[in-house]
């Protein structure tokens, strides 16, 4: 109720395919990840409540500040993850699964972390583990000008934000396909969905530049 309004006077954003997001059930956002505002800006312009892994870090702090910013994050659907291997990285998973067998919507960044030169980076298995456990639609995003833009810069002319949801991918053909290969082709199908709706360019690597 406050966000939306206010991200849409601050930014303008130009969204398209929001009715190729489901209705119901369970859906995984899969995006391509250029900025900090890109976890705003997808909850903000889907139609349907988004739920989305978020830097533990943001849910810490003491005193007020650190209360803010764990009622804030909480609010809007953040989930906290360590940036780890192991046990934190799959309960991190399990967390997203759970949320998507809930029937909700949850979106993740399959390369990971934000890209700062502007590619679309390889993509981790992840996002396919929890597609492939949970067998929830998946719809590709692409961000574009998130990483450049700033609030109210479209009064002055600038380039608008742009969301496009994509189609949900049919992955029908890999029922039967043994686990890994069929996660290994649903992580290419996402990033090539990705990229045609971002315009980016791959790099064809996983993405070892970004702390964020």
């Amino acid at each position: 109720m406050i966000l939306r309004p206010l991200f849409w006077l601050m930014y303008l954003p130009r969204i398209v395919g929001r009715g190729n997001l489901p209705e119901h059930g369970a859906v995984l956002l899969v995006s391509n990840h250029l900025s900090s505002l890109d976890t705003l800006i997808i909850p903000t312009s889907a139609a349907r409540p988004v739920q989305f892994l978020i830097k533990s870090s943001y849910f810490e702090g003491a005193g007020l500040l650190g209360r803010f910013k764990r009622w804030f994050f909480g609010s809007i659907g953040g989930v906290p993850v360590r940036r780890a291997t192991g046990r934190d990285a799959r309960g991190a998973l399990d967390a997203g699964s759970s949320i998507l067998r809930a029937g909700s919507v949850f979106a993740v960044f399959p390369e990971g972390t934000r890209s700062r030169d502007g590619k679309l980076h390889a993509g981790h298995g992840g996002a396919a583990w929890m597609a492939r456990d949970t067998g929830a639609a998946v719809v590709p995003v692409g961000l574009v000008g998130t990483g450049t833009v700033t609030p109210l810069s479209h009064l002055w002319g600038k380039p608008r934000v742009e969301v496009r949801f994509g189609e949900p991918l049919d992955l029908t053909d890999l029922a039967n396909v043994p686990d890994g290969k069929a996660r290994r082709e649903i992580t290419e199908r996402m990033m090539a969905a990705i990229a045609r709706l971002s315009g980016q360019e791959r790099s064809g690597s996983v993405n070892a530049t970004s702390r964020d």
